[in-house]
């Protein structure tokens, strides 16, 4: 317990400096007009601070099904914030992410998180959310990146896969972008919700095959999503109680 604690101690202590001198350094650029995959590389680099002091690290399944040049809607599960750190740390390709707008509120970060290009969401705000989605669309299209985006919508405080909102699955059917099925394990054990106690573990993220967005509906897109991650985490006997075995639909459905 104690050196777990200070294990947190340590890593919030360079998550901290890590934060000030990237994030510092992004606003300085951006300044200065500075534009272009430099801010991604920054935000991998403060990433791997998180997992490195952490004493974690992230081991990548699939990676050949992200292929370079090509936009993917990346929609990723959600139990913890290494999920975050592992994706960014180690995701070869160019990206952005898309959360919550609280994250700009948070100094020097959320000002870092907007220069680099990151896109945010106002969940409250139902026009806002949609011209974000829109924005997250242009980007892919204009940088031939990936934008990742967390299916739930929010942190599982349990561990277990939580409903999935239709905000990836809308920009991937408008864009006619794939949809890249992400699962995370791993991840929600290092620091559990409500704790200060960091537990070193190694994350698993595995890049499923693309789902193709044309000739889907929304719903269809959701429903086979889930039925990927269901699949992926039954067969590690992951799978959360509420989920029936996946059944895939087919692309009219």
């Amino acid at each position: 317990m104690i050196l777990g604690v200070l294990r947190a101690l340590w890593m919030i202590f360079w998550i901290f400096w890590g934060t000030l001198a990237i994030g510092g350094s992004a606003i300085v650029m951006a300044l200065f007009g500075i534009r272009g995959p430099v801010y991604v590389r920054m935000t991998r680099a403060w990433a791997r601070i998180a997992l490195w002091s952490s004493g974690s690290d992230a081991v990548l399944h699939g990676v050949e099904n992200v292929t370079p040049g090509e936009p993917f809607v990346l929609v990723a599960n959600h139990v913890s914030w290494f999920d975050i750190f592992a994706i960014a740390a180690k995701l070869p390709v160019d990206y952005h992410f898309v959360a919550k707008k609280e994250l700009e509120k948070i100094p020097v970060f959320g000002l870092a998180w907007r220069v680099a290009g990151h896109i945010s969401i106002d969940r409250g705000n139902r026009e806002s959310a949609t011209r974000s989605l829109r924005k997250a669309g242009e980007q892919m299209r204009e940088q031939k990146s990936v934008v990742i985006i967390f299916a739930e919508g929010t942190r599982s405080r349990t561990g277990r896969l939580l409903p999935f909102k239709k905000g990836a699955f809308v920009l991937a059917a408008e864009t006619g972008i794939p949809i890249i099925p992400t699962v995370v394990t791993g991840s929600f054990d290092i620091m559990r919700p409500d704790t200060f106690v960091v537990r070193p573990a190694t994350i698993h993220v595995y890049f499923e095959p693309a789902i193709p967005a044309q000739g889907n509906s929304v719903d269809a897109l959701m429903t086979r999503t889930r039925a990927v991650f269901v699949e992926r985490l039954e067969e590690m006997d992951l799978l959360p109680p509420a989920d029936a075995p996946p059944a895939v639909p087919s692309a009219t459905d």
